[in-house]
């Protein structure tokens, strides 16, 4: 294992393609889940009225830690810290659209603090530790076998929600290049505006 630049995507990833795992989602009903958020407390993401962004991602890694051997053929894997920095670096832009922003992954929110704290992401990020919310959902999902635990640990695929109303209004899956996500999804709303139905 290597010591890395999680703000860097390396070159020749591959390329994850669309499986179809994410094609019963646009029109589901947001499931009511507390789930805990590094704004303090917790976020139901059902209850919240008008436009939701919320961007699943597997995992974010730490500059002083290696990656996970392995990690990065696995298509989509890689990419967390540079997807969540674009979302930081085009929040007014979401804000302007009256979309609220969040980073959900199922790690826990201790964990999500650091990564939120050392990114200064003006978003909170929400932990789907129990798998909950993903399950209700049917999100995609893949395992991977921690180097140093050697247990598999399931989590999510990446991809990207557009709630509204408590309801699922759009997908974005696969995302690919992670870095890119943020403008496609602002792309995205700008071109579908709220208040037409």
């Amino acid at each position: 294992m290597s010591v890395h630049n999680p703000l860097e995507l390396p070159p020749n990833l591959p390329v994850p393609v669309d499986d179809g795992a994410a094609a019963h989602l646009p029109g589901m009903h947001v499931p009511s889940i507390a789930l805990p958020s590094t704004g303090g407390g917790t976020v139901d993401l059902s209850a919240l009225k008008g436009r939701t962004v919320v961007y699943c991602y597997p995992r974010t890694g730490r500059p002083d830690q290696a990656v996970p051997e392995g990690w990065d053929q696995i298509p989509g894997a890689r990419g967390c810290t540079p997807q969540s920095c674009a979302y930081r670096d085009h929040y007014a832009e979401f804000e302007a659209l009256n979309a609220r922003v969040f980073g959900l992954s199922t790690q826990t929110t201790d964990y999500q603090r650091e990564a939120a704290a050392r990114l200064h992401l003006p978003f909170a990020l929400l932990s789907d530790h129990a798998l909950r919310f993903a399950r209700a959902l049917r999100l995609p999902t893949f395992e991977f076998a921690w180097s140093f635990g050697g247990q598999p640990a399931e989590l999510i695929k990446r991809l990207t929600l557009v709630l509204r109303d408590g309801r699922v209004e759009h997908v974005f899956y696969p995302v690919f290049p992670s870095n890119m996500d943020a403008e496609r999804v602002r792309g995205w709303l700008a071109g579908h505006p709220a208040d037409v139905r």
